[in-house]
């Protein structure tokens, strides 16, 4: 009995010697490994000026640019508040708002933090890489300082909004100019593309479903509408929407791809040509946080809200929201490797726009290779979502939407909690190696009444994929309980 037990001792502490070797080595690889991306993407940023300038006649600008340019000829002037990732329009009309995510063009890594630009900048303007102006607030009689930060390259690419222009049909030479990933442009309507399936004529109710980060509207199109029951067919109407710069959809060069830019689309695409008046939401992912968006905006409109693998991460008191949710996703780790992937493509720019240029450009060849390797057994809708799309569009939706609205989230938690009577689901797999299933309790813990179910041996995309018939089941089950309750 003795030996058992000193054998089992024994174990365990062989296991936790093991995790923490294993814990140090991760760290010290990573270390070396980021150190040199941190490199390479500090000149790829030399090298797409280079190739942007003899290509394009100009170079756009990037969040390595300098600061110091913030103040434009006409100005103009935006300015984020620090902390809250706002930023605000002093001198148009048009644009009061913007949701910008610090994340952007403050991501600290030894490269940037040792660079001597970094270190003359900061000594200059005893900040991080930003400008700062102080304006001066009368709050209940007496006078409070706040801190604005100011960022050249959000200043430039929101010139052009300022003075009215429309979306930019043009592609950048690093992107798919082909007919599926252009076919926006052949069409005079500037709206998202929306795939709709069920009656034509009143339907009696209507579904919205929004997909994730680097996916389309074929998430849901190729699994789920093929699957659901005539009945729930001949009542419900179907809508599903590629969001703003992805599949389908425009893709403009000169977006931003803010929260207010994508929750405006679906409103002018879908609630506003569609004639929808209440409507359930079913959402993947990113699209969970539009998909709360709407519902705090449409409260009295909103069936049911259907959450799949929300990510959602409480930030502790102390913290700012936009870094702590970077962090989280993005934990500059090679292990495991969706976390290395993760972190490649939120911190660096030019990196991914480099992946983007050899595999969304080239998506058609990377599609026949991927058919004739797999003989056609991988889902060809999935390889769609995922090349199709622009490196402008994944790079500020990621930021802006993920990162941006940290801040945000649980004002729309409460609100749905509070205001909203629908029902709430939430769906995760338990292998979500991508999303923790954290996320999904953290949730229910500020909506109480929402019902989390977590999928054995499910992960990001098998939560659907591979059970597309359960699943539309247990859709159809959530619509019909709602609607009987309302």
């Amino acid at each position: 009995m003795f030996s058992r037990v000193s054998q089992m001792a024994v174990m365990c502490k062989t296991r936790s010697v093991l995790a923490l070797t294993g814990r140090i080595l991760n760290e010290a690889v990573s270390f070396i490994v980021f150190c040199f991306l941190d490199l390479l993407d500090f000149l790829l940023c030399f090298v797409y000026r280079i190739v942007d300038f003899f290509i394009e006649a100009e170079w756009k600008p990037c969040y390595c640019s300098s600061s110091k340019e913030v103040i434009t000829s006409g100005g103009k002037i935006l300015v984020s508040e620090q902390g809250e990732s706002k930023v605000v329009c002093l001198s148009s009309s048009k644009l009061q708002l913007e949701d910008i995510s610090d994340t952007l063009y403050t991501r600290h890594s030894p490269v940037s933090v040792l660079s001597k630009l970094t270190i003359a900048e900061l000594k200059k303007l005893k900040v991080d890489t930003n400008i700062v102006q102080s304006c001066e607030k009368i709050k209940k009689g007496r006078t409070v300082r706040s801190t604005f930060s100011v960022n050249s390259t959000i200043v430039e690419m929101l010139q052009g909004k300022m003075v009215g222009q429309q979306l930019h049909p043009i592609p950048r030479w690093s992107d798919c100019d082909c007919q599926f990933c252009t076919s926006w442009t052949s069409s005079n309507k500037e709206t998202l593309f929306v795939r709709a399936e069920g009656p034509k004529d009143n339907p009696r109710e209507d579904v919205l479903f929004i997909h994730g980060f680097i996916s389309s509207s074929a998430f849901w199109t190729e699994t789920l509408f093929p699957n659901f029951s005539t009945s729930a067919k001949s009542t419900y109407r179907f809508l599903a929407v590629d969001l703003l710069g992805f599949g389908r959809s425009p893709k403009p060069v000169d977006s931003l791809y803010t929260l207010r830019e994508h929750v405006e689309m679906i409103e002018k695409s879908v609630l506003e040509q569609y004639k929808v008046k209440s409507f359930h939401i079913v959402a993947h992912s990113l699209g969970c946080i539009l998909a709360l968006a709407l519902a705090v905006k449409y409260p009295g409109s909103v069936k049911s809200l259907t959450l799949l693998a929300p990510p959602y991460y409480p930030v502790p008191k102390g913290e700012q929201g936009t870094q702590y949710v970077m962090r989280k996703i993005a934990p500059r780790r090679v292990w495991p490797p969706m976390a290395l992937c993760a972190s490649i493509g939120c911190w660096y720019e030019h990196i991914t726009r480099t992946v983007c240029l050899l595999i969304c450009k080239n998506h058609r060849l990377w599609e026949f290779l991927t058919k004739l390797v797999t003989r056609n057994r991988i889902r060809t809708f999935l390889l769609e979502g995922f090349f199709c799309h622009t490196h402008n569009a994944a790079w500020h939706t990621l930021h802006n939407i993920i990162c941006g609205t940290a801040s945000k989230l649980d004002g729309y938690l409460d609100v749905v909690c509070d205001c909203l009577k629908c029902d709430v689901t939430i769906f995760h797999g338990k292998d979500d190696e991508l999303i923790p299933v954290e996320c999904s309790h953290n949730v229910q813990a500020r909506i109480p009444r929402a019902r989390v179910k977590i999928i054995e041996n499910k992960d990001h995309i098998t939560i659907v994929v591979g059970r597309q018939k359960a699943f539309a089941r247990e859709l159809e089950e959530i619509w019909k309980t709602s609607s009987s309750g309302l």
